[in-house]
């Protein structure tokens, strides 16, 4: 990250946390002024609680927003380690099936044992696979499949995540990885473009390909590097 972009990411995050400053204070006035409207007995004050109510879950929102916002504006020091890629995959479908199961969603995934490694930030990377594990169930309201192939590509490693959810336009498709834009009700537009700065600090790239009603496959081509026999926790031997 350049120096700008670091002194433009610091200043973000110390604007958000100031944000975030004030939201708690407003949000423990609202708690309190809630707690004297609980006993509410006419109309008016049933609707001023309703109303008190509304504003706690917006302040609430607010936060989570700061809070995505400041993740997305912090990525930059990246703990690399060579990594075999399949592993982290598969405890990502284990901890993702509970909500697949719930959505109607199935999982399936094709992933060769004897893939080159790729060196990744682990933790990172599990937050980007789970964004577009998210994103795919989103799209799939009424259930459907989501198929996860790997594959090695040139000096590359290749992933594919395709839904058989509603799909997009392709000036939908263009607009994904743009902070804040969403088409979904209650989303805050940062989690696809989390995803791709994650991709692109392990010197990655991801796109996309959608059609309305034909589902939609995002690709990850990750760098490759040298084979040897990965360790028991998915991660090679230094």
């Amino acid at each position: 990250m350049s120096g700008h972009a670091t002194d433009l990411a610091e200043l973000a995050g110390g604007f958000c946390h100031e944000i975030k400053n004030h939201l708690s204070t407003l949000g423990l006035n609202l708690q309190l002024l809630a707690e004297d409207f609980t006993e509410a007995e006419t109309h008016r004050e049933r609707r001023a609680l309703d109303r008190v109510r509304r504003l706690q879950g917006e302040c609430e929102r607010l936060i989570e927003v700061s809070n995505d916002f400041l993740r997305f504006a912090r990525l930059r020091d990246f703990d690399l380690r060579p990594t075999h890629l399949p592993a982290v995959i598969e405890e990502m479908i284990d901890f993702f099936a509970p909500t697949a199961k719930q959505a109607r969603v199935e999982v399936r995934s094709f992933l060769p044992a004897d893939l080159p490694p790729v060196t990744l930030d682990v933790e990172l990377f599990k937050q980007a696979l789970l964004n577009l594990m998210l994103n795919a169930e989103q799209a799939m309201p009424e259930g459907g499949e989501l198929t996860i192939q790997a594959c090695a590509d040139a000096d590359a490693v290749r992933l594919d995540l395709i839904d058989t959810g509603v799909g997009m336009t392709a000036e939908a498709a263009g607009q994904v990885f743009k902070p804040f834009w969403t088409t979904k009700p209650g989303g805050n537009g940062l989690g696809l473009p989390t995803t791709k700065r994650i991709v692109e600090g392990h010197g990655g790239t991801i796109e996309v390909q959608s059609e309305p009603g034909r589902g939609t496959k995002f690709t990850v081509r990750l760098p490759a590097g040298e084979r040897s026999d990965a360790s028991a926790d998915g991660r090679e031997p230094l």
